[in-house]
């Protein structure tokens, strides 16, 4: 497996208390283990990398979400597609409940979670070229010019995106905040790796689910903008 050299590994996430309810807390303990992946180490037999075709059942195209909150746009896209995988990372756990138990309602077996680091993961758990995507919407765009070194889209991320996604995968994003928006375009244009399929304005393309953050931005009046990156 070919990782690129490490960069300073810097947290593009705050793990924030959450309530959890009833529901979720069932999710957790009887979902999760039929559905949910563990972290590297934690138990015999599970080793660092992923075999995704063992952990899912069969060989299938396999697209990774990274940070998908309550997994509405997860679940919808897994439903949508029944031809391929979904892997999504989220650290948050009522969303990752809230995810289990959509999965369980729609009774899907093409979903399968991780609550780890999506650097962790990238860098540590996915063979070269596995993911046919990978799904990026509305994550933390770490307004203040102090805090951009906690952006996730970096040029090690992009080095990493890179190695995972086969010949012709893509990265789609989408984001609220304009600055992080130029942010992103001008790390992924500065990579030979990719290049720009597709821009627009939000559900212009490829009929990607509204998301709950989505929603939160367009109340408070912020553009919404995203984009499609070919692994060429």
């Amino acid at each position: 497996m070919t990782t690129p050299p490490e960069p300073r590994h810097i947290r593009s996430f705050v793990r924030r208390a959450g309530r959890q309810t009833k529901a979720q807390d069932r999710a957790m303990a009887e979902l999760w283990p039929r559905f949910g992946l563990p972290t590297a180490g934690s138990g015999p037999g599970n080793p660092a990398v992923l075999d995704l075709a063992a952990e899912f059942g069969r060989v299938a195209p396999c697209v990774l979400e990274i940070g998908f909150g309550n997994g509405d746009a997860l679940v919808t896209m897994a439903a949508e597609s029944a031809d391929r995988n979904f892997l999504g990372v989220e650290v948050h756990e009522p969303g990752v409940g809230h995810c289990l138990l959509a999965v369980e309602q729609l009774g899907l077996t093409n979903v399968r979670v991780l609550m780890q680091d999506a650097l962790e993961v990238l860098r540590d758990r996915l063979p070269d070229q596995s993911l046919l995507g990978v799904h990026l919407y509305f994550p933390d765009p770490w307004h203040k010019k102090r805090h951009h070194k906690r952006r996730l889209v970096q040029p090690g991320f992009v080095a990493l995106l890179a190695a995972r996604l086969a010949p012709g995968g893509y990265f789609h994003a989408a984001t609220d905040w304009p600055d992080y928006a130029a942010h992103i375009q001008a790390i992924l244009s500065a990579s030979p790796a990719f290049q720009l399929l597709d821009t627009g304005p939000s559900g212009a393309i490829g009929g990607r689910p509204r998301t709950r953050f989505e929603a939160r931005g367009q109340r408070l009046g912020h553009p919404i903008w995203e984009a499609v990156y070919l692994r060429s």
